[in-house]
């Protein structure tokens, strides 16, 4: 038996349908972008009206009164002073589109697939340090969760580690030198060379905090120290030891 066509009427009535959905979405869309600055403002208003009340809430009775007498002594300043309602007006906006800001742009909660590449390949470079056979529950184990042994970690612009908060097991022998001088020395070379790093030992808390130093200042350069004919610099003394710098 032969399939009968839809009637015309019902095939056009449903691209319509479609065109008359399609228009919308895009008159929404763009009404959103147009109103987008005004929504902002009036978000922005919202906090911080919300700010001055928990403010005034918080200050004791005792103080609201010099408080509002300041307030109102500012605002008869700005109303009296030259475009000064107006340049209020201004900062105001400004402060309002600053604090309604969309809490969506703000940084994601968890790392980026190049920020998990490196804390996976550092955990799984630890494993061998960190971990022993008769150990029923390893902290570090190959194939394990990264998150429980880093809770911590913050990342730099190019993508490296800036800090990172470790956790190892106790029976670990942080109290040997050799033994946190292997930890350093991978972390160094995992973490990457070319910065100084500092490590702060938690031997009761059995934790790690690695951070990444800033650069020296190099505003002062390496000057040549004049001596007489006969004198010898064999170094300086350090100015936090001694109360004078002496040659």
């Amino acid at each position: 038996m032969a399939r009968r066509p839809l009637p015309r009427i019902l095939s056009n009535g449903s691209a319509q349908l479609a065109r008359s959905r399609e228009l919308a979405r895009t008159a929404a869309d763009s009404a959103t972008d147009v109103l987008h600055p005004l929504i902002t403002i009036t978000r922005g208003l919202r906090r911080l009206a919300a700010a001055g009340r928990r403010r005034w809430a918080d200050t004791p009775k005792d103080r609201r009164g010099p408080l509002l007498f300041l307030l109102s002594s500012v605002i008869l300043v700005v109303a009296l002073a030259p475009y000064g309602p107006l340049l209020a007006a201004v900062a105001l906006m400004a402060a309002a589109a600053w604090m309604g800001r969309d809490p969506g742009a703000k940084r994601p909660a968890g790392p980026d697939e190049s920020q998990t590449k490196r804390l996976r390949s550092l955990y799984e470079a630890l494993v061998p340090y960190f971990s022993t056979a008769e150990d029923p529950a390893p902290l570090y184990a190959h194939g394990g969760e990264w998150e429980e042994a880093f809770p911590a970690y913050d990342f730099d612009g190019t993508g490296r580690i800036s800090r990172l908060l470790i956790r190892y097991p106790a029976y670990f022998t942080d109290g040997e030198a050799e033994s946190r001088a292997r930890i350093e020395q991978l972390l160094h070379a995992k973490s990457g060379r070319g910065r100084e790093y500092h490590f702060t030992w938690d031997e009761e808390g059995n934790e790690l905090t690695v951070t990444v130093l800033g650069p020296l200042p190099t505003d002062i350069a390496a000057q040549r120290f004049v001596t007489a004919p006969g004198e010898t610099v064999l170094g300086f003394t350090d100015p936090t030891g001694v109360q004078r710098t002496l040659p």
